[in-house]
C-alpha cells in the first residue's frame, strides 16, 4: 500500500480490495531492458514470469549481486556459455540482479550469490539448483546438457 494520503477511507478501500483479490503486488524491478538480444538475457522483476516461466523454453538463470566477487568472476564464463547456446531456440541463458529485482516465484530461493537454477520447460515450479562443482564452461555445459529437454544441435565430439 503506497497511498498519497492516508485516512480511514483509504485503508477501508485497500482492505476491501484485498479481500476481493483485486490488489496487484508491488514487484521491485529494474526497468525492462530495451535491447535484450545478447547471448545472456537480462531478467528483471517485471519480466521474470515471461522469460523464466515461459513453458516453451528451458531456462538457465543466474541470480547475482553486482558487488559479489564470485559473480564478477563468473561473468565472462557465463557470457561464453550464452554464446555457446545462442542458436538453441528453446534454451535461454539468463541472469538477474537479485538485489534490485524481486523473484516472483517461491520455488526459486536465493540465499547466496551466485545462485543458478535450471528451469525445464515442462517443470517450471520444480527448478534444478546447481549445487557445488566448478562454475567453468565445461561444468556449466554439462549441467545444461544433463537437464535440457531437447537440443537442436548434435553434441560436439570431444
Amino acid at each position: 500500500m503506497e497511498p498519497e494520503e492516508f485516512d480511514s477511507d483509504v485503508l477501508r478501500q485497500f482492505v476491501l480490495a484485498f479481500k476481493k483479490g483485486k490488489l496487484k503486488p508491488i514487484v521491485k524491478s529494474q526497468p525492462v531492458p530495451k535491447n535484450n538480444k545478447g547471448p545472456v538475457k537480462v531478467v528483471v522483476g517485471k519480466t521474470f514470469d515471461t522469460i523464466v516461466m515461459d513453458p516453451k523454453n528451458d531456462v538457465l538463470i543466474e541470480f547475482y549481486a553486482p558487488w559479489c566477487g564470485h559473480c564478477k568472476k563468473l561473468e565472462p564464463v557465463y557470457t561464453e556459455l550464452g554464446k555457446k547456446y545462442k542458436n538453441e531456440k528453446n534454451l535461454v541463458i539468463a541472469k538477474m540482479d537479485a538485489t534490485a529485482n524481486d523473484v516472483t516465484n517461491d520455488h526459486y530461493k536465493v540465499e547466496g550469490f551466485p545462485t543458478i537454477y535450471f528451469a525445464p520447460r515442462d517443470k517450471k515450479n520444480n527448478p534444478i539448483k546447481l549445487e557445488g562443482g566448478d562454475r567453468d564452461l565445461e561444468h556449466l555445459s554439462k549441467f545444461i546438457e544433463e537437464h535440457v529437454t531437447k537440443l537442436s544441435r548434435t553434441k560436439e565430439e570431444l
